[in-house]
């Protein structure tokens, strides 16, 4: 199959493998940040740690637009639902992340469903709610088309990859006049999220970034050309394929040795420079930036969401219902924000593996289907021996 099998021969892993050991200085630890869930994935299903030296260590980041979402704004849906009968429309991995509020229906629930009493989109889907999984904004579109007495709302989420889509669907919403469908808008936008990391007020060692590769697909590689130059961080888009990976940790590698901080491209495939402009167009015509936006783990971050431009404000379901801020906080012992922002790993969590599992998750990160605690959960990564603890400590 083009483009993939061709991305996990195993002869090549091998000389991938013996370059980047050759390649490590032994005298210096590297601290890679794969920014993308996708990456930590790939990292974990096809062992690609295993084949790194002792010194070259992967550091999970926020690349999951499931796991950044703030606990409050599932309570927003959840109480849109409660107050206003809609029907809410999302993408499957959100309908199970915890939200903070007490569930209502939680006492009637069985105990795999319980996660501290606390409501998610899925018990408020077991209580009655009409609460649908969709796999594309086409599908909430047929939603709205075949309910029309009934207001429809789409709970939409994602990095720049998904954004475009929930702009299509909006436009077309207006040309056919479906005056019952609006959006949840909680697009986030993944330069802003790298640059919040790179200033947090207490840093994470971070020496380069696997850029995302889907991401960049869209957006290109330009909008990441001011942290390469202005915090001297070296930067490869990489693509998602276990050799994608290797080959773009041994471009970081290279870079480090000599000192340098660019930009480069190994995902060349499917990225440009300056990405799908007709996409940006389009999204530029629908959304416009939000002063300020809370993600989990890194707190408020300006400038790094999207909102409906005026023009389309009546598809706007924040502007349509009553939809306050709401702040609420994680379970308590979860570790998912320190994870998110590279400060601690998936077996850091005294949670993960005893009361979260996958059938009763404790947080984002053992949800999503880009979670890095769903990752070590699935690919059997949650032992610790005393090797990998020597990577974590230098």
């Amino acid at each position: 199959m083009k483009y993939i099998d061709e991305f996990r021969q195993h002869d090549l892993a091998k000389q991938l493998a013996q370059a980047i050991a050759q390649t490590a200085d032994p005298d210096r630890h590297y601290r890679l940040m794969e920014f993308c869930g996708g990456h930590t994935h790939a990292i974990f299903r096809y062992g690609v740690q295993d084949l790194m030296p002792a010194n070259v260590e992967f550091i999970h980041g926020p690349g999951c637009p499931v796991c950044v979402l703030p606990t409050g704004r599932i309570d927003n849906a959840i109480q849109l639902i409660e107050q206003h009968d809609v029907i809410l429309c999302t993408y499957a991995d959100l309908v199970r992340v915890p939200g903070g509020a007490v569930s209502r229906t939680a006492a009637t629930l069985p105990p795999s469903m319980a996660v501290a009493g606390r409501n998610s989109l899925l018990k408020a889907k077991a209580g009655g709610a009409d609460i649908r999984m969709v796999y594309s904004t086409q599908d909430v579109l047929k939603i709205a088309r075949d309910n029309p007495d009934r207001q429809v709302v789409f709970f939409a989420i994602g990095f720049e990859t998904t954004t475009p889509p929930t702009a299509v669907a909006i436009k077309q919403a207006q040309a056919e006049g479906l005056t019952n469908l609006s959006v949840f808008c909680n697009h986030v936008l993944t330069p802003a999220a790298m640059q919040a990391i790179l200033d947090a007020p207490v840093p994470v060692a971070i020496d380069a970034f696997l850029g995302p590769s889907h991401v960049s697909s869209v957006i290109g590689s330009r909008p990441y050309e001011v942290f390469a130059e202005q915090y001297g961080k070296p930067i490869v888009i990489a693509g998602f394929e276990p050799l994608d990976v290797m080959q773009s940790a041994l471009m970081l590698i290279r870079q480090l040795n000599d000192g340098r901080h660019e930009v480069e491209n190994e995902y060349s495939r499917a990225v440009t420079r300056n990405g799908n402009q007709k996409a940006q167009a389009l999204v530029s015509e629908v959304l416009e930036l939000r002063p300020e936006f809370e993600w989990r783990g890194l707190g408020l971050i300006p400038n790094s969401a999207l909102k409906l431009k005026t023009a389309y404000a009546e598809f706007d379901a924040e502007q349509r219902f009553e939809m306050p801020a709401i702040q609420a906080s994680d379970v308590k012992g979860c570790e998912c924000p320190a994870i998110l922002r590279g400060a601690k790993k998936p077996q850091d969590c005294k949670l993960l593996g005893t009361v979260c599992t996958p059938e009763n998750p404790m947080g984002s990160c053992m949800v999503s289907s880009e979670g890095a605690c769903a990752a070590y959960w699935s690919y059997g990564r949650l032992r610790n021996d005393a090797s990998k603890q020597s990577r974590r400590t230098d």
